[in-house]
């Protein structure tokens, strides 16, 4: 029989359990409806139970006027938040407190002068929401791009918090010779950086992968990417109901990771049908 091992750090972080907390104390003692703005984490299955739960989503801040909106763990704009603030009967502000460090960042590295460089995705809710606190700021996803970027006196960087290390480092290198004054805060999630060193150690000795969590999550892709790098047999899934017999056969060991977004009840599920399927 084979044996499942869950990689050592996986699952929901404390910004999204914070979240998901703030999410349902709301649904169950507001008077009125709730809705959050965009998506509260990346992960569709979540926010489709939250939807069952009458939590609707909603792309501005207009759409929940005189009801109580959450400000999704990604962050929102400034403005976003100034407009929900005076349309809506109650605001209640979920962004990740580790993404919140990135805003203050970004906007300590623009009053003191530096062109300020967002290492991430470009049209990721995060980074949109980090841009307005920086003006001027530009975002570049890998090397390539920030060795393309004019040469400025001063450069800070800040980076999106489900970014990779490597790719922070790597980015940094391209940006050595475009600046005089080159400034980095590491802006990584720990929670980040732990399930994808927690994914590399577990990959290398697995015979298959199983990566739980959104499609849509930067930070579950990332750790769909790291394990497949090591390990070919991986597959990303949202749910148990995914799973394949065949994946398994011949397996030794399966490890199981997951996104920062995936609830702990979603990987006992996953790591319960896997033990079926693998017998």
């Amino acid at each position: 029989m084979a044996r499942i091992q869950i990689a050592s750090e996986a699952g929901a972080c404390y910004g999204v359990e914070r979240a998901l907390k703030m999410v349902e104390e709301a649904a169950e003692s507001s008077e009125v409806p709730v809705h959050t703005l965009g998506p509260l984490i990346h992960n569709p299955r979540v926010v489709g139970s939250l939807a069952e739960k009458g939590v609707t989503v909603v792309s501005s801040p207009e759409e929940a006027a005189g009801h109580t909106l959450l400000l999704r763990t990604h962050g929102v704009t400034p403005d976003e938040e100034s407009r929900a603030r005076g349309l809506c009967h109650e605001v209640l502000d979920a962004t990740c407190p580790f993404v919140k460090k990135v805003h203050l960042a970004a906007a300590r590295l623009a009053r003191e002068g530096y062109q300020v460089v967002v290492v991430g995705e470009k049209g990721h809710p995060e980074v949109e929401a980090t841009l307005p606190h920086a003006p001027g700021a530009v975002v570049v996803g890998n090397p390539d791009e920030a060795a393309g970027l004019p040469a400025a006196k001063k450069i800070g960087v800040v980076v999106q918090t489900t970014q990779s290390r490597a790719n922070l480092e790597a980015v940094v290198a391209a940006l050595l010779g475009r600046a005089e004054e080159l400034r980095v805060v590491n802006t990584i999630c720990d929670a980040t950086s732990g399930h994808q060193g927690a994914c590399a150690e577990l990959a290398e000795k697995a015979d298959v992968m199983v990566v739980v969590g959104g499609r849509i999550s930067a930070n579950t892709k990332r750790l769909a990417e790291i394990a497949a790098g090591l390990c070919p047999r991986t597959h990303h899934i949202e749910g148990a109901d995914e799973l394949e017999a065949s994946w398994f056969e011949g397996a030794g060991l399966i490890g199981v990771t997951a996104g920062a977004s995936t609830p702990a009840a979603h990987i006992e599920a996953v790591q319960a049908r896997i033990a079926e399927l693998a017998r």
